[in-house]
């Protein structure tokens, strides 16, 4: 993942996190009142999400092409046909490798979608990796986080309780550039490539489970879709929404944006096992995903 960061590289540690009993009871009330559906919605499990980090690490790496890969493609696409949304598998062929994205569909037909996106492969070489750089990453944040905060989506908003039309999709390769002449950012940018449908915004989820969660705001990002997610984080209390500049970032939201539609990307890059064989489990803290999570959550379903 090729990432620029602009300004100071001081490290900010987290505030304590902020669960107010009135936060938590707004959330459950906003998803989850007046739903005449037989799955009710429920609000997003930190700790459900962090399993799902865990169960990606059992594939081992999930480079693009490899077996790792293809047992992730397959569980993601178990797990949200489990979660009773519709999926479509988009194949395409780069530089003589099969690679997948995936679709998780819902929501109204005759809506223009939400995307919520995140990529599932992992970085062939641990370049910054001060041992072995040659190793593969394990991509537990990296690759793994963002993965994990949409499937527990999935799972707590079935299709029927969603307000409005939403894509979870799961793009392969986009943390390959710059090794065997791959570039970056190649699932999501064949996905905005071939699209036929009309998207009303991109939000993109990378490197959301670190202990010391920080998300400053991306500069790349759409402001005002950006203004709208924060706001809907820190009025939850959930402090590792940073009202303040963060890096400028080429990410899967940059083919969106490319194409002219929103687009968002929430990601902590101030996370120093980047890159490295250090992208461990032990690095991911459930409240952190939570956060993101329950942020998402509350802001889909204020969705018009």
């Amino acid at each position: 993942m090729q990432r620029h960061p602009i300004g100071s590289d001081t490290k900010r540690r987290l505030r304590p996190l902020v669960r107010s009993a009135a936060a938590l009871a707004f959330l459950a009330s906003a998803i989850g009142a007046g739903c005449a559906s037989t799955r009710q919605a429920r609000p997003f499990e930190g700790q459900r999400a962090y399993d799902l980090v865990a169960q990606q690490l059992e594939f081992g790496p999930r480079i693009p092409g490899s077996e790792g890969s293809r047992r992730a493609g397959e569980w993601i696409q178990q797990e949200l046909e489990h979660a009773g949304w519709q999926v479509k598998v988009q194949s395409f062929n780069y530089h003589g490798i099969e690679l997948r994205n995936f679709i998780g569909v819902a929501g109204p037909v005759d809506d223009a979608p939400v995307v919520l996106g995140a990529h599932y492969d992992t970085r062939p070489k641990a370049d910054l990796d001060p041992s072995d750089p040659s190793a593969p990453v394990p991509g537990a944040n990296d690759g793994g986080s963002g993965v994990a905060v949409l499937l527990e989506l999935a799972a707590a908003m079935p299709p029927e309780t969603l307000p409005r039309a939403v894509w979870l999709v799961f793009f392969d390769a986009e943390d390959s550039g710059g090794t065997a002449g791959w570039e970056w950012i190649v699932g999501s940018s064949h996905f905005v490539e071939t699209l036929e449908a009309e998207i009303e915004a991109a939000v993109i989820v990378d490197m959301v489970g670190d202990a010391d969660l920080r998300l400053p705001l991306e500069l790349n990002s759409t402001g005002s879709l950006q203004q709208e997610i924060w706001i809907t984080g820190r009025t939850l209390g959930y402090s590792a929404f940073i009202a303040g500049p963060g890096p400028s970032i080429l990410d899967d939201h940059t083919p969106f944006l490319r194409a002219g539609i929103p687009a968002v990307d929430i990601i902590d890059f101030e996370y120093p096992p980047w890159h490295t064989q250090a992208d461990t489990l032990d690095k991911i803290l459930p409240a952190s995903l939570e956060q993101v999570g329950r942020t998402l959550q509350t802001w889909l379903s204020r969705q018009p």
